[in-house]
């Protein structure tokens, strides 16, 4: 997949499955891979920024008795970003799936 494409949604896709439920960084890691190639090391650079831009909040928990893992959670502010660029993205998809059809046959 171009990579490109890939920059221009991980982002929304991070928003995504914190939207769902708190998650550490692995798990995030994880979950993406399952569908979309990303090299290891992808998510923390989006984790970082997130919590810069005050999206997500990080809270530490023990698991089974191992270290504990650092969380990511999203704020008020993350949620209302996550349902605006999904907004977006679906919009824009749309679109473009438009014309790519309106052009199959070129």
């Amino acid at each position: 997949m171009n990579n490109q494409y890939k920059k221009g949604v991980l982002e929304l896709c991070v928003l995504a499955l914190l939207a769902a439920e708190d998650r550490y960084g692995y798990d995030i890691s994880e979950a993406l891979s399952r569908h979309i190639d990303i090299s290891d090391g992808t998510v923390y650079p989006i984790l970082r920024k997130l919590k810069t831009d005050g999206l997500v909040t990080t809270y530490l928990s023990e698991q089974s008795g191992g270290p504990p893992r650092k969380y990511y959670s999203l704020t008020r502010l993350g949620r209302e970003e996550f349902q605006n660029a999904k907004l977006e993205w679906l919009s824009f998809v749309g679109a473009v799936g438009t014309i790519l059809e309106e052009n199959r046959h070129g």
